[in-house]
């Protein structure tokens, strides 16, 4: 493999600052960060040749009869770690592959390439910029709010201005840059918003911001969670996903003409997205616990409709600001916090693709509140639903044709029997709810 100029900027890089250690970063199925280092005498020839490792124990990779698989670290994603070690230590995200060379089926970094490869065909680069929220608690043993604030509120209400600074520091000198950070509306729940980037770098960066914020959580001794829904009748923590298509320089979403200021092309995809929403829930919302999110009334989306000013819609519509044109976007508002972004991603646009290949006809815009009309009204204005737990989103996602194109066959059978090992775990629980419900009276 011939040596790049990002290769030869690592290895300088590395010489010059002193790195002893290098952490080569990959992703399981399930979206947990994984990792190995290497000491920086390995580095040249992992960037020639890669780094040989077992997959046989990651979640979603191989079975012990064909484990050995090869990480191969990206250049382009060297930073060096920012929080406190003893050497300095960097990180590189690796694509996964066999030992002949041939992409990883189960890697699912390499799902989302696939997704972008096809978006480039048809002459589209995908831009996306997530909100993922989540919350401090005092311990993982104790996870008792550390504050009373709400939404945007100022200290002293709210106290984890100092832990939010920090993570913002730590992700800028890793070369993410931040646009928002603010309390959200529960009591201990925070938002720090990534500026809108290509879809790669962007589940990339989801990655080491996830990673980042537990860390700092850490070092000042308190507890980060992404778990969609850690407290009952508070709101939970999403990962509403703006999205765009761009021509090169030229946003493919806007038009001026339009009432909306979009385009065919965006609203095909608005459409494509609609049509597929609830077979997507499953990768978009993976967990058991997911679906205590997804319930009425705590601003997190039910039904399947758009909008433009309406957040109780799944697709939100931002408002078009003059002289904005490239900021015309469209909002998914399902995904959760704890989502594996590289699936997220790439089905989110798989769905948008098929609307805009097929010219799918968006509906009719949803102006009421969808939460106040009764299912009678949902019906007749066709608004379906997604999912209301864990198995029927494994029952949708499994019957897609979409769901296992976009994931590739290895990837979407993995899903779907561990999502199915979940599932009957959870079913076969005895939890506190029904000792609290039954225990006194039966």
């Amino acid at each position: 493999m011939a040596r790049t100029d990002e290769a030869d900027y690592v290895l300088r890089t590395v010489e010059e600052r002193g790195i002893r250690f290098i952490r080569l970063w990959f992703t399981d199925v399930l979206g947990f960060l994984k990792a190995f280092t290497i000491t920086s005498q390995e580095l040249e020839g992992a960037l020639a040749e890669g780094m040989g490792f077992d997959g046989s124990s990651i979640e979603g990779f191989s079975r012990i009869q064909e484990s050995d698989m090869v990480a191969i670290p990206d250049p382009s994603t060297f930073q060096v770690i920012p929080w406190r070690t003893e050497l300095p230590v960097a990180r590189m995200f690796c694509d996964v592959v066999t030992p002949d060379g041939v992409p990883f089926d189960g890697d699912p970094r390499w799902v989302l390439k696939r997704q972008l490869a096809r978006a480039a065909d048809l002459g589209y680069t995908f831009y996306v910029g997530p909100e993922l929220e989540f919350f401090y608690f005092r311990s993982v043993e104790d996870p008792a709010f550390l504050d009373q604030g709400g939404y945007f509120d100022e200290t002293p209400l709210d106290v984890a201005t100092d832990y939010r600074k920090r993570t913002v520091q730590y992700l800028e000198a890793m070369g993410i840059p931040v646009e928002y950070v603010h309390h959200e509306v529960a009591p201990s729940q925070h938002e720090i918003d990534l500026r809108y980037t290509d879809a790669l770098t962007m589940a990339d960066d989801v990655m080491a911001y996830r990673l980042t914020v537990k860390e700092v959580a850490q070092e000042f001794g308190i507890y980060a969670t992404f778990m969609p829904k850690p407290v009952a009748g508070v709101n939970g923590s999403g990962m509403h996903t703006h999205m765009s298509l761009f021509e090169g320089d030229r946003n493919a979403f806007f038009d001026a003409t339009d009432e909306y200021h979009l385009s065919k092309t965006a609203k095909t995809f608005i459409a494509g997205l609609l049509e597929h929403a609830p077979d997507l829930t499953l990768v978009t919302n993976q967990w058991v616990n997911s679906y205590k999110r997804l319930v009425p009334g705590y601003e997190a989306p039910v039904y399947v409709c758009w909008a433009r000013r309406n957040r109780s819609a799944l697709v939100r519509v931002p408002q078009y600001k003059p002289g904005k044109e490239e900021a015309t976007r469209i909002e998914y508002r399902s995904p959760d916090a704890a989502c594996n972004p590289y699936l997220a991603f790439a089905v989110m646009l798989a769905a948008g693709l098929d609307g805009v290949e097929r010219e799918l006809e968006l509906p009719p815009e949803a102006s009421n509140n969808i939460y106040e009309m009764s299912d009678a009204d949902r019906r007749a204005a066709g608004i379906r639903s997604l999912p209301e737990d864990l198995h029927d989103a494994i029952v949708l996602a499994e019957r897609s044709d979409l769901v296992r194109r976009a994931l590739g066959d290895h990837v979407h059978e993995y899903l779907i029997r561990n999502k199915r090992a979940e599932w009957d775990a959870f079913k076969a629980e005895v939890t506190p709810f029904e000792l609290r419900r039954y225990l006194p009276i039966l």
